[in-house]
């Protein structure tokens, strides 16, 4: 990349400001400063998009997107550098001075990288924060959306409805979280079983590549185009905006809820659950959250499974549909409300439904830490299995823990699983996450809670999918494997990566190795080029 020439007077105010702060600076980091501060131009710009340790917004501006309090201890890493570009020409810029002065690049955009990936790194290392790339175009005459990758979910949804009661997008159901990271790793919500993933419905991107060069779908070609929907994020480049597919829902949607506890035969019903869901039509969606909760006997604890669910349509075709189907839910009008698709994401999101503009709101719910563990089922599980595990959420650990179950089938059945790197696709009853959390002041013994988490994935492993045992790159997991700081091999990597990716793995692969040779971006489950720099070099 070749930048003009700019005058050194915005270095030497940062010098002052970093005088007057008492920062005492390496020479790398003295030389990044130099590097990105030349290229900003001005003092303005530099005090709003650089925020170094000592800078008193630092702290603000690297918790306001961490949603895993797990990650925000005094013993997590901190990076030397937060930059938040106002446009194209800083991450440029940020780009190249982290390349030239040997900082990994981290890529945040909402933050709900279950692993602190976006966030955190064991090496030195520079955040850049999308929090300032959110702007969103609705097109309805076209049906279609750019949404910058900074952009929440709760936001896109927003800028939709705003337009339009009768589009929408399939998506994830936190409204919080970020577009960008979301979108790269497939993304699925209430409406995947008629329309498919987020990442089904992008139709063009524009990105930053390792040198810099701002790419569209046409000049990055239709491997890097298909790597990005769905292969993980920091990896290929720095997407900037996603340009969407908008898809078609009626005026009125309709949204249940039915809780079934252990007295109130949950373990059956779950189990008859499992042979209906993936066939009911496409236009329903459906899914089972379990948790413990209080019981009847005063003091005592049972595990709940909660049934939830929307039809594209009216209540009256629900029920009938469900009974038909499904009776042993016991489904009545008393559990079913009809509500616009907006209001439903404020209801799946758990967001109360006076008004949407709590999807603007990214503190709208609480902050704790957490690990998730993910599975993908192909053949019902016992009664038997079924009892265990609803067992293990009666365990102490499992106050604040959830197993959350979509159906699949439906248009996820019609899509061949090398359409996009996203393999999880026909012959998957449903997706399990298990996701145990824990308050802040808890991090002491966080360690009680992983372990509970590893045990109740140990516990699934007979009744969950095999060669690989698939997991879901969203819900990161670095248990299954990481990657070394220097050289990873494709051998090692393929630990990792093949859960997520199946055979799509060697294609990620094969493109990296294109787009990104001498892996800039990366990160402990990026995917690898087949034959990194340290390699060559013998190291």
């Amino acid at each position: 990349m070749k930048f003009p020439q700019f005058s050194m007077l915005p270095f030497l105010m940062v010098v002052v400001m970093l005088s007057l702060s008492g920062t005492t600076l390496s020479h790398p980091h003295w030389d990044f400063l130099h590097c990105l501060s030349l290229r900003l131009a001005n003092y303005s710009t530099i005090s709003k998009v650089i925020y170094v340790q000592n800078n008193p917004s630092y702290s603000s501006v690297l918790n306001a997107s961490i949603h895993n309090t797990r990650f925000s201890t005094p013993a997590t890493p901190k990076p030397f550098a937060i930059i938040t570009p106002l446009k194209t020409s800083h991450v440029r810029s940020t780009l190249y001075c982290s390349k030239k002065h040997g900082f990994q690049l981290r890529i945040r955009s909402g933050g709900h990288d279950v692993e602190g990936l976006s966030y955190v790194s064991e090496v030195p290392f520079v955040i850049l924060d999308l929090l300032n790339f959110r702007a969103i175009k609705v097109d309805t005459k076209n049906e279609v959306a750019w949404v910058q990758s900074g952009a929440t979910l709760g936001e896109l949804y927003y800028a939709i409805a705003a337009k339009t009661n009768t589009l929408a997008f399939p998506a994830g159901m936190c409204h919080t979280v970020g577009a960008g990271g979301h979108f790269s790793g497939g993304g699925y919500g209430t409406l995947f079983r008629k329309y498919g993933l987020a990442a089904d419905n992008i139709i063009d991107a524009r990105m930053i590549d390792a040198n810099g060069r701002i790419l569209d779908r046409k000049s990055m070609g239709e491997d890097v185009f298909w790597a990005i929907r769905g292969g993980g994020g920091n990896t290929f480049g720095i997407v900037l905006a996603w340009k969407i597919k908008l898809v078609p829902v009626p005026a009125v949607v309709t949204v249940f809820t039915v809780n079934k506890n252990l007295e109130q035969n949950a373990t059956k019903i779950f189990h008859r659950w499992q042979y209906i869901a993936h066939k009911l039509p496409d236009d329903l969606f459906m899914n089972v959250w379990i948790t413990k909760v209080n019981s009847s006997q005063v003091g005592m604890k049972t595990v709940q499974a909660t049934f939830r669910g929307m039809l594209l349509g009216g209540v009256d075709e629900l029920i009938t549909l469900i009974q038909d189907k499904f009776p042993e839910l016991g489904l009545a009008e008393e559990n079913c409300n009809e509500m616009s698709w907006i209001e439903s994401v404020l209801y799946f999101g758990g967001l109360p439904l006076q008004s949407v503009d709590i999807l603007l709101d990214k503190n709208a719910l609480p902050t704790l830490s957490l690990k998730a563990k993910s599975d993908y089922v192909k053949e019902p599980i016992p009664e038997s299995g079924i009892e265990g595990l609803m067992s293990m959420f009666l365990e102490e650990e499992a106050d604040n823990a959830v197993a959350m179950i979509p159906a699949f089938g439906g248009k996820m059945d019609d899509i061949p699983e090398n359409e996009l790197p996203y393999p999880h696709r026909a012959g998957n009853l449903f997706e399990a996450t298990y996701i145990v959390q824990w308050t802040k002041e808890e991090n002491a013994e966080s360690g009680k809670y992983i372990s509970w988490s590893r045990r109740l994935y140990s516990y699934m492993t007979p009744y969950v999918s095999k060669s690989p045992r698939e997991a879901y790159v969203n819900y990161r997991d670095l248990d299954l494997g990481i990657n070394n700081n220097d050289y990873t091999s494709y051998e090692q990597a393929s630990i990792w990566g093949f859960k997520y990716f199946k055979n799509n793995f060697k294609r990620l692969v094969q493109v990296k190795t294109k787009v990104d040779p001498m892996n800039f971006f990366r990160n402990e489950q990026s995917i690898p080029p087949l034959l990194s720099p340290w390699k060559k070099k013998g190291n």
